[in-house]
């Protein structure tokens, strides 16, 4: 579950606790305390978290129109000063669904499967 501060919701992770992990992850290997199939398995869990990461972005950029915010509010969190990042984004993603809560549905679908 995600951190509540003042009632927002949080992001479950943060890019300064990922470095933190990383860190000391990466003393650990230099120490020679992880053998190369547990990168491997490693590897598999990072690019499985990565994915539901991008999910869960997909999910709130969704959420963020319904509640009526402008793609150029969204642009910046994209990394651009435009709208064309999200835009495309958003169009791809209403292929599959029209709003957050089909795309919440796809996401449990496809976690039971």
């Amino acid at each position: 579950m995600s951190e509540q501060e003042h009632g927002r919701p949080r992001a479950p992770i943060t890019a300064a606790g990922v470095l933190a992990w990383l860190e000391t992850t990466a003393a650990s290997v230099r120490e020679g305390e992880v053998s190369a199939d547990e990168l491997i398995a490693l590897l598999g869990e990072l690019r499985q978290a990565s994915a539901a990461c991008a999910d869960a972005s997909d999910w709130a950029l969704l959420a963020a129109r319904e509640e009526g915010a402008s793609l150029r509010q969204i642009a910046p969190v994209f990394g651009k000063g435009y709208v064309r990042a999200p835009a495309a984004r958003l169009e791809k993603l209403h292929r599959q669904a029209q709003n957050s809560t089909q795309w919440l549905a796809i996401l449990r679908r496809d976690q039971s499967v």
